[in-house]
């Protein structure tokens, strides 16, 4: 065969252009997705598989009230007529109409295995068995009645529901979640009687109400699992006013007490979506890796009713700080993303608010009312034509009768002899025999002036914008009923009542929860001259040992702490950098370099460390003689370059950082000078040079130290022997900030240290 006959026509070779194809192909795809399965529509909440599901099972009549059927049959009836997809596909979407946990308002009454809320699967469809709920019969309302349009399905050979009446805010009461090209949809489920209360608002009160009006209707969110909303309500507002924003939900808890101060938490409700035996996992395994130092064990111990055992390490534990704890680290705590992207009647994508959502739902229910009252309308005039023609041949009943027998064409001679129109020809020859009884003209007239009167009403009902907003208000009303938040004595209603309860967070102080994640140890923290750093557990460490420093180098300073504790260190340049004390390096070796854990400046050298205690003050000097108060709160640096407090140029350096405990400071220079002052001559701040607190000629600042008047000045020598000057004999030094002051008296050290 030649190459010739391989090649096709030349009439069918045609050259296309790849970029516009593509592009063509993938934007019919991507609304074939947005349309027909990601996104739900704004009038009955639900995404064509959904529709089509609870159609199947109107036409199997599988009403409330009925028997069930397999679920299998069900499905495939949506795959056979309306839905030409995978059969595990429809029927995962099956089992969630009909699972508790998921939908807020069930639409399928389920008999058999449909999951639960561990994550364990559904059985196969031929075991499960299904049926409408009351939710979904409400959904079908008025769908005989010409209330919605139907289109062909896919193959042309019946037809489904374009979207379904819905007597019930669906999209709203039940959420919705997708996935589409380019976009997605995330909708919480909300508390069906507070939606009715919101839209009753717009029709009789405020149609143009905010979502800030909205919400003292609908507080937020009601998840089928319950849980506590622990969003702000200005947080709730704005987000139902764009349409986007998220929800904070925790497990709801309580304290069990066990008996001599022993307590248990019990976890009675988790957050929406979150499978219970994944979180028990993830709980037990932050256990075993030792992140959770407060907890000793987890438990589940749920039957029908969730129930999760959380056991504290000890009695003295908070139990706030540990559910805080646990609230940072595992979804015992998750946030519900709020993304209201819905299919604006039917086909345009559109992010609504909580008020376009609800506009769209009433003006769908108002345009179903309008179109069911002219179908029944319809009605009514054909049979009011009937009975009109009913009415004529009771009255000439005789003539009917003879016509019928004797007449070749009887429809022909009816219509010709009483003027008849071909309906009523029609129906008065269908007439049973049965019918021509004497009492029946009396019904028929009766029947006559009841539809008229119908009619008329019906007739007033369409020419009244105002009427068909009360005739909603009615429906939405009497939908409050079916689902209140209180049965009639008081008690929660069964499915109405409201299950996700509004909370603040607890005000549990964030450093206690940081320093809940950290086993509390004692350690001992020993720097030396040439920065290295080290914290080896206890605190009975030797730290003068020789081993522990490398060759030249010695202790610089040594503090006792734990691992919960922050640990300030101030430079020459006066920085401040705050180091963990459970990120210090071990006991072993000679510790890590200081400077790998901050940035600390070329050619500055550390001043001091110490623990931080919140609420102490320190008075921060320079060389020169300068300083402040400066409370140590201020000075935790968040980030690895420290935190500049003392402002110096060189050639100053910041020196002392001293601990505020009294009410007078004693400060002596390099040239052998005390002074003593108020402490209130000292100004307090955050950052600057500070004032001058006491005068040189020669030299700097030697040691700084505040002590209680009531008390006297302490020092202590270099053999150890303490002394101490009561301030009746400090008379001589006494003084002003920045005055000379005099020489020390007697005993003083002479390394001008307050503590040889």
């Amino acid at each position: 065969m030649s190459d010739s006959d391989t090649l096709p026509p030349a009439d069918d070779q045609r050259v296309v252009d790849l970029k516009q194809a593509l592009e063509e192909r993938y934007l019919s795809y991507a609304l074939s997705t947005i349309t027909q399965r990601a996104l739900p529509d704004a009038r009955d909440g639900l995404k064509p598989v959904h529709r089509r599901i609870i159609h199947a099972m109107r036409l199997l009549k599988l009403d409330p009230g009925q028997g069930y059927k397999k679920s299998a049959r069900i499905v495939g009836d949506v795959i056979g007529k309306f839905h030409p997809h995978g059969d595990q596909s429809i029927y995962d979407a099956l089992v969630r109409m009909a699972q508790d946990f998921a939908l807020r308002y069930p639409l399928v009454d389920g008999q058999g295995n449909f999951g639960n809320i561990d994550g364990d699967g559904a059985a196969a469809m031929r075991y499960t068995e299904s049926r409408m709920t009351d939710v979904a019969t409400r959904l079908l309302e008025g769908i005989s009645e010409n209330a919605i349009d139907f289109k062909p399905t896919y193959d042309g050979e019946d037809e489904e529901p374009v979207v379904l009446p819905s007597n019930f805010p669906n999209l709203l009461a039940n959420g919705s979640t997708g996935i589409a090209v380019g976009m997605a949809t995330s909708i919480p489920p909300h508390n069906v009687a507070e939606l009715c209360d919101a839209a009753l608002h717009l029709i009789n009160v405020n149609p143009e109400a905010s979502a800030h009006d909205l919400t003292q209707f609908v507080k937020g969110p009601d998840f089928p699992t319950g849980g506590i909303l622990v969003e702000s309500p200005s947080s709730i507002a704005h987000s139902y006013q764009t349409g986007r924003g998220s929800f904070r939900l925790r497990s709801k808890w309580e304290v069990e007490e066990t008996g001599r101060g022993v307590y248990l938490i019990v976890v009675t409700e988790i957050p929406y979506g979150v499978q219970k035996s994944r979180l028990v996992e993830k709980i037990a395994e932050l256990l075993l890796a030792k992140k959770l130092p407060l907890l000793k064990d987890v438990r589940d111990e749920s039957s029908d009713d969730i129930r999760l055992v959380l056991e504290p390490r000890a009695r003295t534990v908070d139990a706030v700080i540990l559910m805080e704890q646990l609230f940072k680290t595992t979804d015992l705590e998750t946030r519900f993303p709020l993304n209201l992207n819905v299919l604006d009647r039917g086909t345009a994508p559109k992010v609504m608010s909580l008020a376009q959502a609800l506009k769209a739902w009433l003006e769908h229910r108002k345009e179903v009312l309008v179109r069911r009252t002219t179908h029944r309308l319809e009605q009514i005039a054909h049979r009011l034509e009937v009975l009109a023609g009913y009415i004529i041949a009771y009255l000439n009943l005789d003539e009917v009768i003879r016509i019928i027998r004797e007449e070749d064409d009887a429809k022909a001679s009816l219509i010709a002899t009483f003027e008849l129109s071909d309906v009523q020809a029609e129906a008065i020859l269908n007439m049973r025999l049965r019918s021509l009884r004497k009492l029946e003209e009396i019904e028929l007239r009766k029947e006559h002036e009841t539809l008229t009167e119908e009619k008329g009403h019906l007739e007033g009902l369409l020419a009244s914008d105002k009427r068909q907003w009360g005739t909603i208000s009615k429906e939405i009303e009497a939908l409050k009923k079916t689902y209140p938040l209180l049965n009639a004595d008081g008690t929660p209603h069964a499915l109405g009542a409201r299950r996700t309860v509004l909370g603040d967070a607890p005000t549990a102080d964030a450093a206690e929860v940081t320093e809940a994640f950290i086993e509390r140890e004692p350690i001992t923290v020993i720097l030396s001259e040439k920065g290295w750093i080290r914290a080896p557990r206890g605190h009975g460490s030797d730290v003068n040992d020789e081993r522990g420093f490398k060759a030249g180098d010695r202790l610089k300073l040594s503090l006792k702490c734990e691992t919960t504790d922050k640990l300030l260190m101030l430079t020459t340049g006066g920085k401040v950098y705050t180091l963990a004390g459970d990120k210090l390096p071990g006991g072993r070796g000679q510790g890590e370099p200081v400077r790998i854990m901050v940035d600390i400046e070329e050619g500055q050298d550390i001043v001091d460390l110490f623990v931080y205690r919140p609420g102490q003050k320190r008075i921060v000097a320079s060389a020169a003689g300068y300083g402040f108060i400066v409370g140590e709160d201020e000075m935790i640096a968040n980030t690895r370059k420290g935190k500049q407090i003392l402002n110096v140029g060189a050639p100053d350096e910041a020196a002392l950082l001293v601990p505020v405990a009294g009410d007078r400071v004693a400060v002596i220079g390099q040239n052998r000078k005390l002074l003593v002052f108020p402490l209130a001559q000292l100004a307090e701040m955050a950052r600057g040079k500070g004032v001058r607190l006491q005068r040189y000629k020669d030299g700097g600042i030697s040691d700084l130290k505040t002590f209680w008047a009531a008390d006297g000045l302490t020092w202590t020598d270099s053999s150890g022997r303490t002394y101490t000057k009561p301030t009746e004999e400090l008379t001589d030094w006494l003084g002003d900030r920045a005055t000379a002051g005099r020489q020390p008296p007697n005993g003083f050290p002479r390394n001008n240290r307050f503590v040889g």
